[in-house]
């Protein structure tokens, strides 16, 4: 089985993407997420290129790694200074990093518009570059910017770079699609001619892969299939314009489907959980229907699929979500049937018969006739699920609630007052709590007096909040739809309310948050996301 080595450049070209941050102290998480993940090696960046790198690199240099080599990262030498003198070079010289990942240039058009050199000053380039750093002591991989494009525009030259760089001694050369402009047929050939204008020297041939055209990860996956063995991208397919080619995508396509080994199974196996560790970090929603690792990939809505999954999942589903770390889910809607809730009802350890499983579907399509959206409100299903299993536990019973919003004067701060009134194990509370807007008064009123019989709740807390209109016809008279995600730290549930009024909609759909979260023996309805940040919601 040939075994592909993962480039995961998420840290460097990952973050070229908009509104993509991270501190050195984040980035030396994800360089150990990565790194417990399997990936081969990682790019950290350009050392000396801010002091952001500066600080990450200095921080790398006192961590140990399971698996994962780091990469520094930089461009070849500049045309008016040799290999020795060039200060950036020096920098590469002297980090820790046993990996260097030189770019340079393939394309005539850039050596004409861009470096300005000619294209035998160019080779020098190459060549004394990776000659210099492995005199150093360290390993290059070779990024041969625009490949693809100088392939095409002129084929014998960008073979010329690939070959000074091979026999300079560079460990790995990579024909980059940095437009990321061509199609997998393309990158076929190209990569298939590369491969046989290498041979003789025994290096490595990568694939790099941009996502302009959505083919980035066909692309990489045709690069391999025409012999590249080395294979960069990001996890999630972050970077500019439309990303890099995705490694979420990449790997489990490559190692379950095509053959390859990438990831041991057991690392494989954390892959959804690594994704969305990311996006969480990144402060960005995953993307719920991202293939292998998104909520919705393995999520049956309809009830003939439902149906055919029960009673045997390869009807519709391509592969087992538990080897890349997800999980089936059966969706809920007016369009479920029972086996979908008696599939649901299993999954949180509730017992249902044929008669209440009908019930419930009869509930749910008048709920959402009347407005609600039980696909993203796992948790308020579940609620009505124990409701008529008579499993359910009430949180406690309401005497009244009031909010008071004021704006005393134009250049006044908005102020926000929450008054509740409500029995709980016999006793009758009456709690008072400013906040940031209704629903943040509303959530810390109601804890004032919940967390004393149910200390649990200290540990959940809101952590999306989304308001629609449901009738846009009526303006702001319409009946509005609330969705909530809340989370204890470890797994993420969603609730919903609708009403006319907004506050009343969120009111239940809190309501419905905070009661799911002390249910007894909740299972699994509630975690289609895992790892999200408790926090309070502040709308």
């Amino acid at each position: 089985m040939t075994t592909i080595q993962l480039y995961d450049t998420t840290l460097r070209d990952g973050m070229q993407g908009e509104g993509m941050s991270l501190s050195a102290e984040e980035k030396l998480r994800v360089a150990h997420r990565l790194d417990a993940l399997g990936v081969h090696m990682i790019e950290a960046g350009f050392p000396s290129s801010n002091p952001k790198e500066l600080e990450l690199f200095e921080l790398l240099a006192r961590e140990t790694f399971a698996s994962a080599e780091i990469a520094a990262f930089g461009m070849t030498r500049r045309r008016d200074l040799k290999a020795d003198e060039d200060p950036a070079l020096r920098v590469l010289a002297d980090c820790f990093a046993p990996v260097v990942t030189l770019v340079g240039k393939t394309w005539a058009l850039h050596l004409e518009k861009v470096v300005k050199v000619d294209r035998d000053e160019n080779l020098r380039m190459i060549e004394e570059s990776i000659a210099f750093l492995l005199a150093q002591g360290k390993r290059v991989v070779y990024d041969a910017e625009h490949c693809l494009d100088g392939w095409r525009d002129d084929r014998d030259y960008a073979l010329r770079c690939l070959r000074a760089a091979a026999e300079a001694g560079a460990e790995t050369v990579v024909p980059c699609d940095t437009n990321g402009a061509s199609l997998p047929d393309q990158i076929a050939e190209t990569i298939a001619d590369v491969v046989a204008h290498l041979a003789d020297t025994g290096v490595r041939v990568g694939t790099h892969n941009h996502n302009d055209l959505e083919c980035g990860v066909a692309n990489s996956l045709a690069a391999v299939r025409a012999g590249a063995t080395h294979v960069q991208g990001t996890m999630n397919g972050y970077g500019e314009r439309c990303g890099n080619a995705n490694l979420c995508s990449i790997v489990p396509n490559l190692q379950l489907k095509m053959g390859y080994e990438c990831l041991p199974a057991d690392r494989l196996a954390t892959l959804t959980e690594a994704a969305h560790y990311l996006d969480e970090l990144l402060n960005r929603t995953p993307n719920p229907n991202q293939p292998y690792v998104g909520k919705n990939a393995f999520a049956h809505g309809g009830g003939m699929h439902v149906a055919g999954v029960l009673a045997d999942p390869t009807t519709f589903e391509h592969m087992d979500p538990a080897l890349v770390g997800n999980h089936r889910d059966m969706l809920i809607s007016e369009l479920s049937g029972k086996g979908t809730v008696l599939a649901r009802a299993e999954e949180a350890g509730l017992r249902l018969d044929d008669e209440a499983a009908r019930r419930v579907i009869e509930e749910v399509k008048r709920k959402e006739h009347d407005g609600y959206h039980f696909e993203a409100a796992d948790g308020s299903f579940e609620l009505l699920l124990r409701k008529e299993s008579g499993d359910y536990e009430e949180l406690f019973t309401l005497e009244s609630w009031s909010v008071v919003v004021q704006k005393a004067g134009h250049d006044a701060r908005v102020t926000t007052d929450a008054a509740i009134r409500l029995w709980a194990n016999g006793k009758r509370y009456v709690c008072h709590a400013e906040g940031n807007g209704p629903v943040h008064a509303l959530d810390k009123a109601l804890r004032i007096a919940l967390e004393q019989s149910h200390p649990e709740l200290k540990n959940t807390g809101l952590v999306n909040f989304k308001v629609r209109i449901l009738d846009v016809t009526k303006g702001t008279d319409a009946v509005t739809r609330v969705l909530l995600d809340a989370s204890d730290g470890h797994d993420v549930w969603g609730s919903t309310g609708v009403s006319p009024n907004i506050i009343e909609a969120s009111w239940e759909a809190l309501v419905d948050s905070l009661e799911y979260a002390i249910q007894p023996g909740r299972d699994t309805v509630g975690t289609r996301g895992a790892g999200a940040p408790a926090g309070a919601a502040t709308a």
